[in-house]
């Protein structure tokens, strides 16, 4: 399985108000959180559509970019054991330094921030000197300054149900 990186999210809302949801969509939606290989004339007997009407809403939803249809994996089941998040405190350009980090490979998440810390990182690591290898490759970027790191210890809840309820 693979999953779609999050930096694919980048900018969807920018310059853009909210997608509005009837209450079908956020059903469909739903339908597809549970299960996204759920068949659309399953979910059309769900939501009172017919399979060629969810498959419209579903291609709409998907080119408006208010949802993917993607494969989730779980870390610590495909051997990566550490998981941590990482602010950043960066001098100068945000922006510059963040293209910087998204090219990293174990990082899985990046956004700039208010307050303390400018940027966050999320990491995915093979043990905890894959970790200090990934810290080392951020300290090198000339504009960081300084990083403080919040290893996870235990994933207590996840959720993908923004706006269906």
């Amino acid at each position: 399985m693979t999953t779609a990186p999050r930096a694919s999210r980048q900018g969807t809302a920018e310059g853009r108000g909210p997608y509005p949801l009837d209450d079908i969509s956020k059903r469909i939606i739903e339908e597809l959180q549970r299960d996204g290989r759920k068949p659309y004339a399953a979910i059309g007997k769900v939501v009172g559509l017919s399979e060629a009407a969810v498959r419209q809403r579903v291609q709409r939803l998907l080119d408006a970019g208010v949802m993917q249809i993607v494969a989730v994996t779980d870390p610590l089941t495909l051997g990566f054991p550490r998981q941590a998040m990482i602010g950043i405190k960066c001098e100068g350009d945000l922006e510059t330094v963040a293209d910087e980090l998204a090219l990293i490979q174990e990082i899985t998440y990046v956004v700039l921030t208010a307050g303390s810390l400018d940027i966050m990182v999320e990491v995915v690591c093979g043990s905890d000197q894959h970790l200090l290898d990934i810290l080392g490759k951020i300290r090198v970027i000339s504009t960081v300054r300084a990083t403080e790191t919040f290893v996870y210890l235990k994933l207590h809840k996840q959720t993908y149900s923004w706006g269906t309820h």
